[in-house]
């Protein structure tokens, strides 16, 4: 039964190459709402599975977990549509929380975890969906120079990039610290795995930033962000700053 198990929660705490179905299904749906959904609702899943087999996950799923978020990290380095980006760095994130449940890093906030990872990932759909309906499309390197005629959202872009790629003092930072400390007295190849794919996420981060808002001036007939929309993103990434700070308990 276990097993079974295991192999339902490799969809939704993405193994290669169980996460090719969320990447395949993320990819289909273009409606933002239903993407924040999915990017909300899907780890949560695997969670609740995991701790419908009671026990402790095997110890040779660790290195599986730390390949798959490598991998995904990896090839998100060459993506230019910003959508394929969400659900790769999603499904790099998410392959750590079967760390999260390993017997020496194992935390009882997995779930807030979980919301750490995805939160950041919804807010960035969303500004994709608005690039999209602004300019037909989101890829970078196809406009460029945004920060010269949108820099409201620019700014907010920016923002949520770096809270997605786990950078202090959003909860994604404190999360993959607390793995981090726990895993080294025990695991510490693992330690140094999650560091290399964290350093992954930055990289990648830097590259979207760079094909989106660097650069020559962009259109100049695209309205850019209202005062409601960039107080509203304003709002939402202090809340999550502020769930930063209450992570900070979890450190060992």
């Amino acid at each position: 039964m276990s097993e079974l198990m295991y192999l339902l929660a490799a969809f939704f705490l993405p193994l290669f190459p169980f996460s090719m179905a969320f990447n395949r299904l993320f990819d289909r749906v273009h409606n933002a709402e239903l993407r924040a959904l999915l990017l909300l609702a899907w780890p949560q899943f695997g969670l609740v599975l995991l701790n419908l087999t009671g026990d402790p996950i095997p110890t040779w799923i660790v290195p599986w977990a730390l390949a798959t978020a490598a991998l995904y990290a990896f090839r998100a380095l060459a993506l230019r549509e910003v959508g394929l980006w969400i659900g790769f760095l999603a499904t790099s994130a998410w392959a750590m929380l079967w760390l999260a449940a390993a017997p020496s890093v194992a935390s009882d906030s997995a779930e807030l975890y979980a919301l750490a990872f995805s939160i950041p990932f919804v807010l960035l759909a969303l500004l994709a969906a608005w690039l999209e309906r602004r300019m037909g499309a989101a890829y970078t390197d196809l406009f460029g120079g945004l920060a010269q005629n949108l820099p409201r959202f620019s700014g907010v872009l920016v923002v949520v990039v770096l809270a997605a790629v786990a950078t202090p003092v959003f909860p994604s930072f404190f999360s993959l610290l607390f793995m981090v400390m726990k895993a080294i007295p025990t695991m510490p190849g693992a330690a140094a795995a999650i560091v290399g794919v964290w350093l992954l996420w930055s990289w990648a981060g830097a590259r979207l930033v760079q094909g989106l808002v660097v650069g020559p001036s962009g259109p100049d007939d695209v309205a850019d962000f209202g005062g409601a929309a960039t107080w509203s993103m304003a709002i939402a990434l202090t809340v999550i700053s502020v769930g930063g700070v209450y992570l900070i308990g979890e450190l060992p």
